[in-house]
């Protein structure tokens, strides 16, 4: 795995952007939040401090080598392994990316920091930014998110407020559902009202679908989801990746026997599992193969003690060990 990309990852499934090609701007765990869902593991550096966490002249070189591949993707997204909003160059990355391709950019943010000024013109440059909101009020906050001491809830939903006037872009808001916590009826009617405060052009539900940090953490179903997006309107959908059998075999069908043949595509997978942990359809359908090829590479993976799985729920997650 030596030339694999320090900062560059994918395409990867994403059920809210297709095929993501993904920037990762901060070391992993560093965040203003440390949430009890993460799929990434425990906030290691909970901080507000801004920073040049990666150098911005590597993260552009790497992104041209990749495009140069002719890789397919429908968005270059900035997301990864912390708070992307964190990297003090973030706009300079988004203008620079902007220069070099003319995929859209999104970016992945918890949206705590967009009380700021200067964090609000950077991520205005790109095409979607898609924020969180976990909660109707502090305590909930608290409990979910465990933000750092400065941030609060009501700073969270002015940040996103502000946003909303000045950015004339996509907002997609995304609000994890944990069954049991955030899920009752004060809380969905308390969000919904913050919802109408923000005023996204989407509001997308997901809920503990992969391996979190807490354990035991009870995931939605897709019909009480189904349930919950109704009351919060028409922009609202279900994005949770709930997926079955059928869905694998389909999305799996007429697919190069060849693909993962080329070992650029093997480092693919496992910078793939690297960032997050990724089921078996998950896999086939960023990669476009048979389940049965996935598993061949998967193995291959598991044998050289790169990997390890995980179930949750009764679906087997696969990701990179430390």
């Amino acid at each position: 795995m030596s030339s694999e990309k320090k900062y560059v990852y994918g395409p990867v499934p994403s059920r809210r952007l297709g095929r993501s090609l993904g920037v990762d701007i901060v070391p992993e765990k560093v965040c203003t939040l440390n949430c009890i869902y993460c799929q990434l593991g425990r906030t290691t550096q909970k901080t507000i401090e801004r920073r040049e966490y990666a150098p911005v002249e590597t993260i552009i070189a790497e992104i041209k080598e990749i495009l140069s591949r002719s890789v397919e993707a429908d968005y270059i997204t900035i997301a990864g392994s912390g708070e992307p909003t964190l990297n003090s160059k973030l706009g300079e990355i988004i203008e620079k990316i902007k220069n070099i391709s003319n995929i859209p950019v999104a970016v992945v943010t918890n949206g705590t920091l967009l009380y700021r000024a200067d964090v609000r013109d950077e991520c205005a440059r790109a095409d979607v930014v898609m924020p969180s909101l976990d909660a109707g009020d502090e305590s909930t906050f608290e409990k979910i998110n465990r933000p750092y001491p400065d941030i609060s809830i009501e700073k969270l939903i002015s940040g996103l407020c502000t946003f909303r006037d000045e950015y004339s872009g996509q907002i997609w808001l995304e609000v994890f559902l944990i069954k049991g916590i955030n899920d009752n009826d004060e809380q969905i009617r308390k969000i919904s009202t913050i919802i109408k405060r923000i005023r996204p052009d989407k509001v997308q539900l997901n809920t503990a679908v992969r391996p979190t940090i807490e354990k035991n953490l009870a995931k939605m179903s897709f019909q009480e989801l189904e349930n919950i997006a109704a009351r919060l309107g028409q922009n609202c959908e279900v994005i949770a990746d709930i997926p079955s059998g059928d869905e694998i075999r389909d999305k799996a069908s007429g697919v190069s026997t060849q693909y993962f043949e080329d070992q650029k595509h093997i480092e693919t997978l496992f910078s793939m599992l690297k960032r997050r942990p990724c089921s078996l359809n998950d896999i086939c359908s960023s990669m476009n193969l048979h389940q049965n090829q996935s598993l061949k590479y998967i193995s291959d993976l598991q044998q050289r003690g790169l990997i390890e799985s995980e179930e949750s729920d009764g679906i087997i997650f696969f990701k990179a060990l430390p």
